[in-house]
């Protein structure tokens, strides 16, 4: 596939700033980051973070930034069924996907890691709260950054209901939720027994 990364040139797109309420910080990261990619002339934009999907996608527009965004998820599963794209059915293991804010209930992506997992082999199991039910990871809206009651954290809710599907592999696509799950694993002390993985580094396992 032709594509170019930015390298010191990819700026933050501020999503974080503007749902603490620095909306002025926002508006400058995001036209920044607009001025870049137009500077280049880009059309498509690859992520694997829903934050920035949804802000790029859905949010720059306000400021004239408009382009094809597409997840990696969706990228591998349009190249698997186009046959570019083997992904050996390999990774055989009890695997819980947890649906992000900004993939699931935001812009209703929910099949196209699902297929991806389902490619790679891994036998996919459901929480009760999944899908358009799902629940935040604890980091949304910017309270990754903001402390919690440690009898209350949002996390370690989350990964209680990922854990009574008895799973092997929690799996995610996105960063935020990459840090709350493997955080409320290792709270729980069962690293030894659970993985908490992006899908992409799924597939970078059986492609390799």
């Amino acid at each position: 596939m032709d594509f170019a990364c930015l390298g010191k040139e990819e700026l933050c797109n501020g999503e974080t700033a503007r749902r603490l309420g620095n909306e002025y910080l926002y508006q400058s990261m995001a036209q920044a980051c607009i001025e870049t990619f137009n500077t280049y002339h880009v059309k498509k934009i690859v992520v694997n973070c829903p934050h920035c999907f949804n802000t790029v996608k859905n949010e720059f527009v306000q400021f004239g930034g408009r382009y094809e965004v597409i997840h990696a998820a969706d990228l591998v599963r349009r190249l698997i069924a186009e046959g570019r794209l083997r992904v050996p059915a390999e990774f055989q293991k009890k695997t819980v996907y947890h649906d992000s804010c900004y993939y699931g209930r935001f812009n209703e992506v929910y099949d196209e890691p699902r297929a991806v997992l389902g490619s790679a082999g891994a036998e996919l199991v459901e929480m009760k709260r999944h899908r358009r039910f799902g629940m935040c990871c604890g980091a949304g809206g910017g309270r990754m950054w903001i402390e919690e009651d440690p009898d209350k954290r949002v996390n370690l809710l989350r990964t209680d209901q990922a854990l009574e599907s008895d799973p092997e592999v929690i799996a995610v696509s996105c960063p935020f939720c990459m840090t709350m799950l493997s955080d409320g694993i290792k709270a729980k002390d069962l690293e030894d027994k659970v993985q908490t993985l992006d899908v992409m580094e799924i597939v970078d396992r059986v492609t390799r």
